[in-house]
């Protein structure tokens, strides 16, 4: 057998066992206590984008697509679920000290006015998280809102 075969054999190989290795999923049945919208109120226009532009990376219940199922891009996706959850979790809003919440805040208006989220390799799967200008600005506004509110709650 040629050294090429036997290469893609291998590769093959560990492709088909690498399904059997699976990460955990971020899922949740629960409603957290401790979710941004248990504490903090938003139009139903404002909550639909979040969730739907945001909470697959940021809560505690991710939307897996189906080609979440096929190794290795399931690891790929629990990494950056994870990564996001590092540094924004929505279902854990609640738990953060006001000056951490306030921060966290300031980059949610920040990260959405630079156009750095949702990410571009998300949106080009998820067309539905594209934001557009309005729902950036509605966003934005409802998250300076809350600032203010905490701002009072520090001081």
């Amino acid at each position: 057998m040629a050294i090429t075969k036997k290469i893609l054999l291998a590769i093959l190989l560990v492709f088909i066992l690498g399904q059997f290795i699976r990460p955990d999923k971020n899922q949740s049945n629960l409603a957290s206590p401790n979710d941004i919208f248990a504490g903090f109120s938003a139009p139903e226009s404002t909550k639909q984008i979040i969730q739907t532009a945001c909470y697959d990376c940021h809560s505690n219940n991710t939307v897996y697509p189906w080609y979440s199922e096929i190794q290795p891009v399931a690891w790929w996706i629990a990494d950056h679920v994870n990564e996001g959850k590092s540094e924004l979790n929505f279902s854990e809003f609640l738990s953060y000290k006001p000056k951490k919440a306030d921060h966290k805040l300031e980059e949610i208006v920040e990260m959405i006015q630079e156009g750095e989220m949702p990410l571009q390799s998300y949106t080009l799967i998820h067309g539905n998280a594209k934001l557009s200008e309005n729902q950036k600005t509605e966003i934005s506004n409802w998250a300076q809102g809350i600032r203010t509110e905490l701002k009072s709650r520090i001081n």
